[in-house]
């Protein structure tokens, strides 16, 4: 039975990862008073007790957590955007790639995906990783997401009664193009620049769509979407998680919001012999956020990847 700590239990993320925890069998939850919850001691005393600690904190208290570890034999999964890009830590998305999957299994030190970076990447990578865009493309990137990628702050704001009526719309931000998710959209790419990146918060709780657009006659050769549909259907081939849909699965519209839940990830290309739409739908709080940390946990732990994870079909 492994150990396991959650630094920063009552934020959102950390709230998700604990309540995950109700049916394991498999992990003993060390738990803090919740009047020592900022005392360093007794954090650290956890982190060093415990086989897996997870990081639910903001960045700087990252850091800061992570220089508190002395027990070599502890892994950490931080789910903030503090270490990301490092050398020596895992990227926390196994189906990238099978390099980034057996770092998962072997590293001490795993960072969880954001919520944007890891729609963007799903797509990104593998049009770099086959060579079907150079990695100078032009790439613009739009997303819409609910309303709980914004923290609890956010939440409370989005659910109280007496709440600005400018809630009530789709709102566009990072206006500056200096959002915190396109340093590891960059890095993990392959990209050699930073996209355009117009993300989207809705009022509705959860669930996102992350949408690439390509001009055919931008890429290497003139791919049409069943030559790009097989090569995702290809590279995706042994996840169970994310996957491929066929050409055609949407005839209509896609929806932000109905992977509320669930911790997949479904991937789709529309579009025609001039533009191509490619599409990943999934619930920001679970492949985005918590259900990564857990599937993360399990590889390292040498478990199935789904335990205790919601798939859907």
């Amino acid at each position: 039975m492994k150990k396991v700590f959650i630094d920063g239990k009552d934020g959102t993320t950390g709230l998700k990862i604990y309540s995950r925890f109700e049916n394991r069998q498999d992990i003993e939850l060390l738990l803090i008073d919740s009047e020592k919850r900022k005392d360093l001691k007794e954090r650290a005393r956890l982190i060093n007790e415990s086989d897996i600690t997870f990081l639910c904190l903001p960045d700087a208290a990252s850091v800061e957590a992570l220089s508190l570890v002395e027990n070599e034999n502890t892994t950490i999964i931080d789910t903030s955007t503090a270490h990301r890009t490092l050398d020596g830590w895992a990227y926390g998305f196994p189906e990238l790639s099978q390099w980034h999957r057996d770092k998962i299994k072997s590293s001490k030190r795993i960072a969880v995906p954001g919520c944007y970076a890891s729609g963007f990447n799903s797509i990104v990578y593998p049009l770099v990783k086959n060579g079907f865009i150079t990695p100078d493309y032009d790439i613009v990137c739009y997303a819409l997401s609910g309303y709980t990628g914004a923290g609890k702050k956010g939440i409370a704001q989005y659910e109280d009664k007496d709440r600005d009526k400018e809630l009530d719309s789709p709102r566009l931000y990072a206006l500056s193009q200096e959002h915190k998710h396109l340093k590891e959209m960059k890095a993990i790419s392959g990209l050699s620049k930073e996209p355009i990146f117009s993300p989207i918060v809705c009022d509705y709780p959860q669930g996102m769509v992350v949408s690439i657009p390509l001009f055919t006659n931008k890429m290497t050769k003139k791919y049409t979407t069943n030559n790009i549909c097989d090569m995702f259907s290809e590279h995706y081939s042994t996840s169970n998680i994310v996957k491929v849909r066929e050409l055609g699965y949407t005839s209509g519209m896609i929806a932000s919001n109905t992977f509320a839940n669930r911790d997949d990830m479904e991937i789709e290309i529309n579009g025609n012999s001039e533009r191509i739409l490619i599409t990943a739908r999934f619930d920001n709080l679970g492949k985005g956020a918590s259900g990564a940390a857990i599937q993360c946990m399990n590889i390292a732990m040498g478990i199935d990847e789904k335990t205790g994870l919601n798939i859907g079909e």
